[in-house]
């Protein structure tokens, strides 16, 4: 029995003092519901007639053994049957047959009677959305839209939601009107459901839905509802959309906001005082900027220039002064300084570089310029972002000199080797007094360099090495002698150096000696030394017992004159 009908029931019940409800079946529009006759399920072959009825109007009739007939009610032709059990089937049921119906049977001599009353349900239709509301200014209480669900019975329940919210009416900001149509020919309910509403801010992006509520159906809702809200400019604001720190050279967009919708369409900017309008945009790019832009920016509504937002921006600048470009050239021995001039925004690092090698930060002075002083030299100077190099390149110069000739006999082969070596700048070049092979020389470094040429002596000669440049030259020679010649002076060498050898060993021998002698008279010395100090510690002893002899003669000599 459903809870409605129940309900319906204890009240009747209640106020016309009867003892029973009817029995209640559930049917579902359009569809075949079946009726129980209770009395006669219960003895079915006991029966003898069956007949089911309405208020004053018969349906059917049957008797035992017999097939059931149609009695007065025209509406039921086609459409009812009765069964076995006496039950009583309809067909496409509609809301005409939410009736109740009696159940009479004759057993023996006893006619009973028993009611059903039929309750037809249908399911509402989806919820739709009419009247919608396309623009809203907040603060003014107006229709948002309507929800209409057909077709119903019994009529069905619309709530509204905000964000799957509920919406609960306080007749100020929220308002709904709940209308329920019955249909005079088909019985079934239409719910229509209005929602008046006061928008905010907030809402620009709220969703509204109608859910309908049934207890034929499981929930439905609507589809969605987008507000347009309108609402004045009340502030503006003004972005640096550009990523800082920002230099010289780069661009800056700014944007200009409103918090009204729809938004404002133009803009105004002012920069350094200079107004610059914008239509159908709210942004404006600052190009190519300098150190003079700097300061602050505003923008505002183009029909309220009083509604303005500020916004301030730095440009960092570096300039690098550098009184030293290019190449410089300078003599071996000269002073040299170069001046470093540093304008900036901010903190600024410094760093100098000579090749691949680190030097101190600050820049190079020389008081007396050598050779390896010489090369490129590089000033990096950094700021948040900013970089600026800066380069030149110093030349020592000097006429060429040589520094140290050298002859060297090859071990392995009867040829000797000449090495020259000598400094100045440019590159000197050299010249050799001798025809030779293997002329080579070392890297030139640092203004210095080797030169070498391997000669086979076959006189004895003097070789001259010859260095220039276009500051001057120098020259130096060297005697070579023949391979002859120096196997002599070898053999000359090895007896003069057996000679020191003997002489060396001579002498170490006398050394030897005097050192021995002098330890041995160092020794008897102090053996005297010691021996005659215990002489006279004997001495003293004996000068004592002599005197004491004496008192003691003296002593017993008094004796005996007593």
């Amino acid at each position: 029995m459903h809870w409605s009908a129940l309900l319906t029931c204890v009240l009747t019940l209640s106020l016309m003092k009867q003892v029973s409800c009817s029995e209640i079946v559930n049917g579902k529009y359009g569809e075949t519901v079946e009726i129980p006759c209770k009395n006669g399920r219960d003895n079915p072959q006991a029966v003898i007639m069956a007949k089911w009825k309405y208020g004053s109007g018969n349906i059917l009739v049957k008797q035992a053994g017999q097939n059931a007939s149609l009695l007065e009610d025209v509406k039921y032709k086609n459409r009812a049957s009765i069964k076995e059990d006496f039950s009583l089937v309809i067909t496409q049921v509609t809301m005409d047959d939410q009736k109740t119906f009696t159940c009479m049977v004759v057993v023996g001599e006893d006619i009973l009677e028993n009611t059903v009353q039929l309750l037809i349900y249908k399911a509402p239709s989806q919820p739709k959305i009419t009247k919608e509301a396309t623009v809203m200014e907040i603060g003014k209480l107006t229709t948002l839209a309507q929800c209409l669900t057909t077709g119903a019975n019994p009529a069905a329940n619309i709530t509204w939601f905000k964000n799957k919210t509920p919406l609960m009416p306080d007749e100020t900001a929220i308002k709904i009107t709940t209308v329920v149509d019955v249909d005079s020919e088909t019985g079934l309910s239409t719910t229509t459901s209005k929602l008046d509403y006061a928008a905010v801010k907030e809402d620009i992006d709220a969703q509204f839905t109608c859910r309908v509520q049934h207890i034929g159906s499981a929930e439905m809702e609507s589809a969605a509802v987008n507000l347009t809200v309108i609402y004045p400019t009340e502030k503006v604001t003004l972005q640096v959309m550009s990523q800082g720190p920002f230099k010289e050279g780069d661009n800056v967009t700014l944007k200009c906001t409103a918090d009204g919708n729809p938004p404002p369409k133009s803009y105004s900017f002012y920069i350094k005082g200079e107004k610059k309008t914008v239509e159908n945009a709210n942004t404006y790019t600052l190009a190519h900027l300098t150190r003079a832009s700097t300061g602050e920016i505003k923008c505002s509504l183009v029909d309220d220039e009083d509604m303005t937002a500020l916004a301030f921006i730095t440009v960092d600048y570096l300039d690098v002064f550098l009184d030293t470009t290019g190449k410089v050239s300078k003599k071996l021995g000269e002073s040299f300084e170069t001046v470093l001039n540093v304008s900036a925004s901010g903190k600024h690092q410094i760093s100098w570089r000579k090749g691949n090698y680190k030097l101190d930060n600050h820049p190079p002075k020389f008081d007396n310029l050598k050779y390896s002083d010489a090369g490129v030299y590089e000033c990096v100077v950094s700021m948040a972002g900013l970089q600026k190099t800066r380069t030149f390149e110093l030349i020592v110069e000097g006429r060429p000199v040589i520094k140290n000739l050298i002859k060297k006999r090859s071990d392995e082969s009867m040829t000797k080797v000449l090495r020259c070596e000598a400094e100045g700048s440019p590159k000197p070049t050299v010249e050799w007094s001798v025809n030779g092979t293997n002329v080579a020389e070392t890297a030139y470094v640092d203004g210095k360099i080797t030169y070498s040429i391997t000669i086979v002596p076959k006189v004895n000669l003097t070789v001259s090495c010859t260095v220039s440049n276009v500051l001057g030259s120098d020259i130096k020679s060297i005697n070579v002698s023949t391979l002859v010649d120096d196997v002599t002076m070898d053999k000359r060498e090895d007896q003069k150096d057996e000679y020191s050898d003997q002489m060396a060993l001579a002498v170490g021998i006398v050394v030897g000696l005097v050192l021995a002698t002098l330890a041995i008279g160092l020794a008897y010395w102090l053996y005297l030394k010691k021996f005659r100090q215990g002489t006279w510690k004997t001495g003293e002893k004996e000068d004592g017992s002599a005197e004491e002899s004496k008192k003691l003669e003296e002593n017993q000599s008094q004796k005996t004159d007593v």
